[in-house]
């Protein structure tokens, strides 16, 4: 018994030593001094290859499928791993109660990441979570009508499919234009898609087919003055865009954190307005279910909270970095790609090339070449990873340009697409 008790007084100093990497910010972590040389206003190439440094890959793999899924950097696998650690030393501590604190810190950074309130974040598990979260909360009429444009994921369809289209809603799906050059453009499209039955508009921030970022503030302003509500997949956005949800004015938004935001897998962050939240329902309930605030919708009693917590971690490594820096260099690397393929009949570049309209996500046609045989190649003998888009006619490769991405990695898919073609 005084064994057990010595083993127990240690492992509870042990857990307490660690401090759980205090407010997440890795004050005792190996790797905090690396992290500390993020912050700083240098932009050289310099400062983008000691980014680079910080997500280590396969041997011989050049990664350009972030819009997949995304890799974490070496201090948020380490602090993940920690938090494992910590919970399998005393797990019935941690799963229940011993990390609420650390959990509500988590929010607080999502919120301040988004520019809104932590009373109006939840932290799930993906953005289909999120989507199906909304589309099932609503009780609406047979004929009632909501707005999904044809570039929309599966995973934001399927939910009003199965618990809308059945009871008679009605899906109204206009077509977008595939390189749209004006906001107006995306915006009058849904405009004429609106009847007086519209209720709901659910919408991409940034498509996954093409890239195209779609202007969710032009329409939910349209939207909110004919009193519809607006929905928002952000899978593509969060992480890769400087985000102030409030000024987007959508009612809801959701994504799945490891992409851009490069969290541990199967984490997400979902966003309600406080005046529209009264509209959702949980998907999961159990105890806590009465509670009035949004973490009812995140109440799933046992959940993997190491990544949750790894969330956190991530988001502290965004912000050494900075959102609105990554932004510029998302855009900076976005034209210095699109360089070195524009005014060649080789190539058709078919995402927008605007700011405004596209960001890290590009597709380019190898003309003359089927795209699964380009990316084939690309992978089979120069080790590179992008993803083959076929739909919509656009028998194109999907380029995701991450911020562990450099000028020099660009400058190698280049010349391989440039031998291939």
């Amino acid at each position: 018994m005084n064994s057990r008790r010595r083993f127990l007084k240690s492992a509870i100093t042990g857990i307490a030593g660690s401090a759980l990497l205090p407010q997440l910010g890795y004050a005792k972590s190996e790797h905090s001094e690396a992290m500390e040389s993020l912050i700083s206003k240098d932009n050289s190439e310099a400062y983008w290859e000691m980014v680079k440094n910080q997500f280590p890959f396969a041997d011989g793999l050049h990664y350009f499928n972030n819009g997949s899924l995304g890799p974490s950097p070496i201090a948020v696998r380490a602090a993940t791993n920690e938090y494992r650690k910590i919970l399998d030393e005393f797990p019935s501590k941690y799963m229940w109660g011993g990390w609420n604190n650390e959990k509500e810190t988590v929010r607080k950074q999502v919120a301040a990441l988004l520019k809104t309130s932590e009373e109006e974040i939840a932290i799930i598990h993906n953005t289909t979570e999120g989507m199906n979260l909304i589309a099932r909360s609503f009780e609406l009429k047979p004929g009632d009508e909501i707005i999904l444009a044809d570039h929309e994921h599966t995973s934001g369809t399927i939910p009003w499919q199965v618990w809308q289209e059945t009871k008679g809603i009605k899906l109204v799906k206009p077509i977008l234009p595939i390189v749209p050059v004006s906001v107006d453009e995306i915006v009058s499209v849904y405009k004429k898609a609106i009847t007086p039955k519209t209720k709901i508009i659910s919408m991409c921030h940034i498509v996954n087919t093409n890239g195209m970022t779609l202007p969710v503030k032009e329409v939910s302003e349209l939207a909110h003055s004919k009193g519809i509500l607006v929905a928002v997949d952000g899978a593509q956005a969060a992480g890769m865009l400087d985000i102030d949800l409030h000024d987007m004015q959508c009612d809801f938004y959701t994504a799945s954190s490891h992409k851009w935001l490069f969290s541990p897998k199967g984490v997400g962050i979902f966003y309600a307005r406080k005046e529209s939240q009264h509209y959702l329902k949980p998907l999961i309930v159990c105890n806590g279910h009465t509670d009035k605030t949004i973490r009812r919708l995140e109440n799933y009693n046992t959940r993997n909270l190491p990544e949750v917590l790894g969330l956190g971690a991530a988001l502290d490594f965004n912000q050494h970095v900075g959102s609105r820096k990554i932004e510029l260099r998302t855009m900076e690397l976005k034209n210095y790609f699109r360089s070195k393929f524009e005014g060649n009949p080789k190539y058709k570049l078919k995402t927008p090339a605007s700011d405004q309209l596209s960001g890290a996500i590009q597709t380019l046609e190898v003309v003359g070449k089927d795209v699964n045989e380009v990316k084939e190649k690309l992978f089979d003998q120069y080790g590179i990873d992008t993803r083959p888009m076929s739909s919509f006619g656009l028998n194109s490769l999907r380029i995701s340009l991450g911020i562990y991405n450099t000028k020099k990695d660009i400058d190698y898919l280049a010349k391989a697409i440039s031998s291939i073609a």
